[in-house]
């Protein structure tokens, strides 16, 4: 099964003529899950290869506007490019955020008079009271939803942080299990966790020649887990004539953070494929960096180590940085300073450094051995 990344935003507070607003997509064999939705997003999809309609699954990290503006609109223009009589009924759409997102949505799309073809649901995590300072916690009477559903609204889930694991439980099923984690920012914020599931190995055909079995439906039981029992009599399990089981791909997106809240989120990050953290400033600028709730490359490439993850993406920058095409000679911020800065900290360890821009597609490359 293909997986890759894209970037469609990875600009901080605004989107510019140089970088979008927060927003990039996760796709597995044609399904697009969308994380975060900066203002301008859906004019990003439209510049690249990637289909609006796909996306069934959106995860918004927290409520500040350069990753949720873009949300209502995005979801306009899906519909207005869906046919009225669809072949088949249209699936629901999934968004996954902070308290507060329902909200938001319910009267962006009813005061808009926005109509839908296809049905929505907003399921929503509980933030806990040391994600943020005290300013920006809202309050139940904010985030509470007021009045009846969106003509196209389902009843979503509230989903409480577990207190045995100190991760939140987004959805499994027989592909994925996607977990959510705290982060510390100026408000709630949160990271996640995309988890494939380990495959079967692949089938050992030379074997099953020698043993007479022949390519087909025989083949497919000992794959799917099932014995077979020849016509000797012997029962072949899939044990014996399966290789090592292939794991499965790890993608972990931060949300803006200065800090990672509870020791099960590294875990949950460890040995990750793909680590996305946030740098919206440089090294010399730790100290503003922190004061706003934000991280340098440093601090990226520090929870990078710990969770020894194979690549670090750096995203969300300040829009002082330009990216690198567009970065004349001694013209400003380097952003490639950026990219030495977590590079040095990384130094020995195996961990590739990435800085990410506008419409980058990284392909996520299946491993055969943990």
């Amino acid at each position: 099964m293909s997986m890759d990344l894209t970037f469609l935003g990875t600009g901080s507070a605004y989107p510019s003529p140089h970088r979008g607003a927060s927003a990039l997509v996760l796709r597995t064999d044609g399904d697009c899950w969308l994380f975060d939705c900066g203002e301008g997003t859906q004019t990003q999809l439209m510049k690249s290869q990637l289909r609006a309609g796909r996306i069934t699954k959106v995860f918004i990290s927290h409520l500040h506007g350069d990753h949720v503006f873009g949300l209502p609109g995005l979801l306009c223009t899906v519909s207005l490019n869906m046919t009225s009589d669809p072949p088949q009924r249209p699936r629901c759409v999934d968004i996954f955020g902070p308290r507060g997102l329902r909200h938001l949505l319910r009267v962006t799309l009813g005061l808009t008079a926005s109509q839908l073809l296809f049905p929505y649901a907003v399921h929503e995590l509980e933030p806990t009271s040391d994600q943020s300072p005290e300013e920006g916690q809202l309050s139940r009477e904010v985030t509470m939803e007021h009045g009846s559903l969106h003509p196209q609204e389902q009843v979503g889930r509230s989903i409480p942080l577990d207190p045995h694991s100190d991760t939140y439980l987004l959805f499994e099923d027989e592909r994925f299990e996607v977990k959510a984690f705290r982060l510390y920012h100026r408000v709630p914020s949160f990271g996640f966790c995309v988890q494939e599931r380990d495959r079967p190995g692949r089938l050992k055909t030379e074997l099953l020649k020698e043993l007479g079995v022949k390519p087909g439906p025989l083949y497919g039981r000992l794959k799917s887990g099932q014995s077979l029992t020849l016509d000797c009599g012997r029962v072949l399990t899939p044990e014996e004539v399966l290789e090592e089981d292939i794991p499965g791909r790890k993608v972990c997106v931060l949300g803006d953070c200065s800090s990672v809240l509870g020791s099960s989120s590294r875990q949950l990050c460890s040995a990750a494929d793909i680590l996305v953290h946030e740098a919206t400033l440089g090294d010399e600028q730790r100290e503003k960096a922190v004061e706003h709730g934000h991280s340098t490359p440093k601090m990226a490439a520090a929870l990078a180590q710990e969770c020894n993850v194979r690549k670090l993406v750096l995203y969300h920058f300040s829009q002082r940085y330009k990216p690198s095409t567009l970065q004349k000679e001694g013209e400003g911020d380097d952003i490639c300073e950026l990219k030495r800065q977590a590079e040095e900290a990384l130094q020995g360890t195996g961990t590739e450094v990435v800085l990410a821009e506008d419409f980058l597609t990284l392909q996520i490359l299946l491993k055969r051995t943990r």
